[in-house]
């Protein structure tokens, strides 16, 4: 039986990236590998009570990263998306305002990382 184990983002400046998952979405810190002699930097973050990973990936000296335009988006549940919404506007980040889906009650935005990732937070079902 296979499962998802994590999702990798390249980042340009992993101290401003581990902020944001930290303080923004409640990411704690699973576990970082340095490989100085390679300049590269694996740090893994898990959000409480779960297991999947999101790996940010920082490859010491490069630049920005030119998102491919066939990534879409990671998704997060959270059970109050108005509070959650409202934390997100009054810290500054950069949001969208709740949405919904045609004909449906607003369910879900979008928030964006550092490197101009998008991370869909929707209402837990």
């Amino acid at each position: 039986m296979a499962k998802m184990a994590h999702t990798c983002y390249r980042v340009q400046d992993l101290d401003a990236s581990l902020k944001f998952y930290q303080e923004a979405l409640g990411f704690e810190l699973s576990r970082r590998r340095d490989f100085e002699e390679h300049k590269f930097s694996l740090v893994y973050l898990t959000l409480p009570g779960d297991s999947y990973e999101l790996e940010l990936t920082y490859n010491y000296d490069h630049g920005p990263y030119d998102i491919g335009d066939g990534y879409g988006h990671i998704a997060i549940s959270v059970s109050d998306l108005e509070a959650l919404h409202a934390k997100h506007v009054a810290a500054g980040y950069t949001v969208t305002d709740l949405k919904g889906l045609p004909g449906t009650d607003p369910s879900y935005y979008f928030i964006t990382d550092p490197d101009g990732y998008k991370i869909e937070i929707i209402r837990e079902k």
